[in-house]
């Protein structure tokens, strides 16, 4: 066993070496990129060469739109959107950035409550909540300040900054922007996460007399507040005026959080009912919610469920994923059923593009935990015949093993 071990750590460094190796080789056979070469975002004239100087110069941007104008050219309030898009879509944000702000400097009636939504954003993921706050301060219009509002309440979410959200929140009641549903939305999923529940129903009321209609999100996020307060008999009542609601579909995402909610409640008769009344919501559009369900399933330690959902998301036209693979491989680790969990591995080693050790690495905690050291060795030295390449993860699965055996 110990001559086995020696045998399986030469082997994986010497593998490591190689493929350190071959990564460094490709690097030095890599060709430049021209970032602006997809079909879809080229436009012939000086459009495309105003795109080519901004990806392309060392300069800011500033510098060279100042120096594009300079010249006598012209450049259009939608061409800089197009650009500014781009650059984000590339996650180039500060330049995406310097292109709004310059754009609103030269003509701020060109810019759109989108433009201003979008600038409040970047500038918030850029330069933090201090600067996006002046920002938000120096703006005049309410056009411009309704549409920065929500990417600064957004990142108070984020950051679970009760205190300048409510305070945020009671601006935008106060100058009559809190008019849609998601800024409602937002402060209950503030309160959720930082486990204020009773101020959940309070923002519903609040949208109740404010004339807001309550979405989807709504009613889960209310679901689950009543939930934690109430338990099930309260959830119950909100779920019917849920479904009672002409303008809201009981979709796949309510019922898993009914059914959540009867689990924790320890009704987990209940729940499987509400789970097999949400597979009739599915949609062969969306794997994410078959996955979402096998999770629930399995916390029912319910076998049948899992393999019927795993079975029925293969109907779903888009391809599974890794991830897909190692909620399920999971799942039937959790279960038990470590054969079916081998089953499924061998089907994405069968399949996969790219060999992502985190998947054979939950059979492999599986092997360890269960003392089977002997095919938790063969199956880490299978990982290296294939190309991959053990993490952290591996090698403290195998010592955490071979020191419990």
């Amino acid at each position: 066993m110990a001559a086995a071990r020696r045998t399986l750590i030469r082997t994986s460094v010497d593998l490591a070496r190689a493929a350190t190796s071959w990564r460094r080789s490709l690097s030095s056979r890599s060709l430049p990129v021209d970032e602006t070469a997809s079909s879809g975002e080229r436009r012939r004239g000086t459009s495309d060469e105003l795109r080519r100087r901004i990806f392309n110069s060392s300069w800011s941007t500033t510098s060279v739109l100042r120096n594009w104008v300079n010249q006598g050219r012209k450049v259009s309030a939608s061409e800089l959107r197009l650009v500014s898009r781009l650059l984000i879509k590339r996650r180039r944000f500060k330049q995406a950035l310097e292109i709004l702000t310059w754009m609103e400097a030269q003509d701020s009636s060109a810019m759109s409550a989108s433009d201003y939504a979008i600038r409040s954003e970047l500038t918030v993921k850029i330069h933090g909540s201090k600067v996006a706050e002046e920002y938000f301060e120096k703006l005049h219009s309410s056009i411009s300040k309704k549409a920065s509002c929500l990417p600064l309440l957004h990142f108070y979410v984020k950051e679970r900054d009760t205190e300048k959200a409510e305070a945020l929140m009671l601006k935008m009641n106060r100058l009559g922007f809190a008019v849609t549903t998601q800024p409602f939305n937002e402060m209950m999923k503030l309160y959720m996460a930082t486990s204020q529940y009773t101020k959940v129903p309070s923002v519903i009321l609040q949208m109740k007399h404010n004339n807001i209609p309550l979405n989807v999100l709504s009613y889960n996020l209310w679901m689950s507040a009543c939930g934690e307060l109430n338990g099930a008999s309260s959830v119950e009542i909100v779920y019917n005026e849920m479904f009672n609601d002409p303008h809201v579909g009981v979709g796949w995402s309510s019922l898993c959080t009914l059914a959540n909610i009867y689990l924790k409640s320890g009704l987990t008769h209940k729940a499987i009912l509400v789970l097999e009344l949400a597979e009739k919501k599915l949609s062969k559009d969306n794997r994410l919610a078959y996955f979402f369900i096998i999770t629930m399933y399995t916390s029912l330690n319910n076998k049948e469920g899992v393999h019927r959902l795993w079975e029925a998301s293969k109907g779903v036209k888009e391809r599974m994923t890794c991830a897909n693979y190692m909620c399920m491989v999971s799942s039937l680790v959790k279960l038990g059923e470590i054969k079916d969990a081998e089953g499924v591995f061998e089907e994405w080693e069968g399949q996969c593009r790219t060999y992502d050790v985190r998947v054979p690495n939950i059979l492999l905690g599986a092997y360890a935990r269960s003392g089977l050291m002997g095919k938790a060795e063969s199956l880490c030295l299978r990982i290296l015949e294939r190309g991959g390449v053990p993490n952290y993860k591996t090698w403290e699965i195998l010592m955490e093993g071979w020191v419990r055996t």
